[in-house]
């Protein structure tokens, strides 16, 4: 059974300074684009980013997927697929004494599972639904290369 919490402040330091995250990121493609949030907090502050988050303890994966999908966008999603094992690593991070922080995110194509109302949490400014291409924006390389994966957009030369 999953922890219903998140790591309590004073251990998530810790851990972002001793040990890379285990994470679920989501490439929402929905009838009119792919979902991408306005990241509020590091990394990536500032950047349109698809959303995800951390794997609590004793929580499946597809678990995960759904947990942040409600409480990140504020829908239900059926996965169509795992894309694979990814890492990031940023120079910045929410704890300063950090030195940066250091992700292995596991990438799902998903999709809403029935009505798609965006409703942006805490850790985004907006979201909204970009179609490709995209062009008008400056894609994260993290971001970019789940969509290739995805297959929603050709590799960039």
């Amino acid at each position: 059974m999953a922890e219903d919490k998140p790591v309590p402040d004073d251990e998530w330091e810790t851990v972002v300074r001793n040990v890379p995250l285990v994470s679920v990121d989501l490439v929402v493609e929905t009838e009119n684009g792919v979902v991408l949030g306005k990241r509020e907090n590091e990394p990536a502050k500032g950047e349109w980013f698809v959303p995800g988050g951390t794997v609590r303890k004793h929580e499946q994966l597809t678990d995960a997927v759904h947990r942040i999908a409600a409480d990140e966008l504020g829908m239900s999603v059926t996965v169509e697929r795992q894309l694979g094992v990814y890492e990031h690593f940023y120079d910045v991070a929410d704890v300063e004494e950090a030195e940066g922080k250091h992700y292995v995110p596991i990438g799902y194509h998903v999709r809403p599972a029935g009505e798609e109302t965006l409703e942006p949490d805490d850790q985004h400014s907006e979201l909204n639904v970009f179609e490709n291409p995209f062009e008008e924006l400056a894609l994260h390389p993290y971001v970019e290369a789940y969509l290739v994966d995805a297959g929603i957009m050709p590799a960039r030369e």
